[in-house]
């Protein structure tokens, strides 16, 4: 039975790739999965079968929301590791080719070590004659990347077709549509437990893969710096599928109203928070995370010292 505010349990997806700083953040008692994977990623606010959240008392999110009701997926993602290169396809390619909606995500990073970064997007004039040359001769795809530096707070959107790698050392918050697609064009030459290559897309990636010039810009991907230190409600991103905002409060509160059409989930980031309803309170920690009940038209969320969270509808 939802109540007006649900705290979630995620699903702990664990990775080649993954880290140790997302583990100490949910208190985890072991970083290392029965495989030996370390954590890479929580599911926080899910109802995708590959990583469902769950209520405090174990149900699964998705006996109480359709697909239509909560479209999104909101993820921790912790890294030690490059991930691979990569794209998401669209929603018409993959409603055609997988019978899904597509990916388009965005990123907010909450912690970075020195010199950490992402790439994102292509280089100027890389084409995909150039590009896929590379990809057959087996080369280092990252000289025809642009490379990000990152620090906490700063901002990237990835629609479906753009070039991407979270580099090492970097723990960020995910926002995306409800969609597992992922096509590898390169894993740096990275092997499985039993020593094969880790799988490759190539012609469906190549499919996809957005080369255009004007997509391929800061301004396309809406890179924002340093949100973390902005006082007040920052707007991140609206989609079809998903709205997303940054709030920073230094103590006081935000009233927030509801619509009612589509699940709103809260994940605190930094700090502690207060949500409250007409029926309740319910106080979030650092990197924990919460649904709405659909029929709740108001919220407020205060804090009595500064704090970071994620809105979302």
């Amino acid at each position: 039975m939802l109540n007006d505010i649900n705290p979630l349990k995620p699903s702990y997806i664990y990775k080649i790739w993954g880290g140790e700083k997302l583990s100490k953040k949910k208190l985890e008692s072991t970083n290392v999965s029965a495989n030996n994977n370390p954590l890479g990623e929580t599911w926080e606010v899910s109802i995708h079968p590959e990583g469902p959240s769950f209520l405090m008392n174990g149900e699964n999110l998705s006996n109480y929301y359709s697909e239509n009701e909560l479209p999104y997926l909101i993820k921790f993602i912790d890294t030690n590791d490059f991930l691979s290169v990569q794209v998401h396809p669209n929603d018409e390619y993959a409603k055609r080719v997988e019978n899904s909606i597509g990916k388009t995500e965005c990123w907010i990073i909450t912690d970075a070590d020195p010199g950490a970064g992402i790439y994102l997007g292509f280089e100027n004039g890389v084409d995909a004659t150039t590009f896929k040359k590379a990809v057959d001769d087996k080369e280092d795809l990252t000289p025809y990347l642009k490379f990000h530096e990152v620090k906490k707070g700063d901002l990237f959107v990835v629609p479906a077709g753009s070039i991407h790698a979270i580099g090492k050392g970097i723990t960020l918050i995910e926002i995306q549509q409800s969609s597992g697609i992922t096509y590898r064009v390169w894993d740096w030459n990275r092997v499985e437990k039993d020593g094969r290559p880790r799988a490759l897309h190539i012609e469906k990636a190549m499919d996809i893969l957005d080369f255009a010039g004007d997509h391929n810009t800061d301004e396309y991907f809406k890179i924002r710096k340093n949100l973390n230190f902005c006082e007040g409600s920052n707007e991140v991103l609206s989609h079809r599928d998903f709205n997303v905002s940054l709030v920073n409060l230094d103590q006081g509160f935000n009233k927030h109203q509801l619509t009612g059409k589509r699940a709103v989930s809260v994940v605190c980031l930094e700090g502690n928070i207060n949500i409250s309803s007409k029926n309740q309170v319910q106080k979030l920690n650092a990197f924990e995370s919460a649904i709405i009940k659909l029929d709740v038209n108001e919220l407020e969320i205060s804090t009595e010292g500064r704090c970071s969270y994620v809105f979302v509808t």
